[in-house]
């Protein structure tokens, strides 16, 4: 299989994707800091390990430098006017962040990091399997860092709507579709659209995973 398309163009449309995910999870992080009501530099940290925090962990796994916030620096101050800029938008309208408004920009960064989280890996030569849980990690672990430092049990793991399986299943479709020697930007698309889709769907018809139903630790 072959996993090397132009690495120029390639290099170009990850970093077109991975800004995207970065402003779709930062708005995500943003509306959660915000429903907890916490003060400016709170919103800030929230946004920015959101936006952040999955990639850096996965470029950790992979010891691949600079991280995507050090080699494209102006993100930082794309952040803090962002969260700055919405603060004082959400005060002035008299808006109230709703969990439903942090889910869709949420779903939508879910699908972008999934598929650039697994080309990165693919490019550096992983194993597909490797890949896919690279890719699953970077879409994931920002909004657990995020529900951590709001102090919620993370929603990834909690409200029973497929949320890490989503991208596991985004990850496949893209190791999939290059195998099939299908276009590099199609199959990109492709399994954003998956990923994104497949969680949408869950949101929209409330479709949940099996709940554990063991017996209650404390004897209830």
């Amino acid at each position: 299989m072959n996993w090397s398309p132009d690495a120029a163009s390639l290099s170009w449309v990850l970093t077109a994707i991975e800004s995207l995910a970065t402003l779709a999870f930062a708005l995500s992080g943003l509306v959660a800091a915000a429903r907890k009501r916490l003060d400016a530099v709170g919103v800030c940290v929230v946004a920015g390990l959101t936006a952040f925090g999955g990639g850096t962990l996965r470029d950790v796994l992979l010891d691949r430098r600079p991280f995507f916030w050090v080699e494209h620096a102006n993100w930082l101050w794309v952040l803090l006017a962002l969260t700055v800029g919405a603060m004082a938008f959400m005060r002035a309208r008299h808006l109230s962040p709703t969990l439903r408004a942090a889910q869709w920009p949420d779903a939508l960064g879910l699908g972008l990091f999934t598929a650039n989280g697994t080309q990165i890996a693919l490019d550096q030569g992983m194993p597909a399997i490797v890949a896919v849980l690279m890719g699953m990690i970077t879409a994931v672990f920002g909004g657990v860092l995020r529900d951590i430092v709001c102090n919620d049990i993370p929603s990834a793991f909690s409200d029973h709507r497929p949320y890490a399986v989503c991208a596991f299943l985004g990850g496949w479709t893209l190791v999939g579709a290059l195998a099939l020697d299908m276009p590099q930007g199609l199959a990109l698309v492709l399994a954003i659209a998956v990923a994104t889709g497949l969680r949408g769907v869950a949101m929209a018809t409330d479709f949940t995973l099996p709940q554990w139903r063991g017996r209650d630790p404390n004897g209830d």
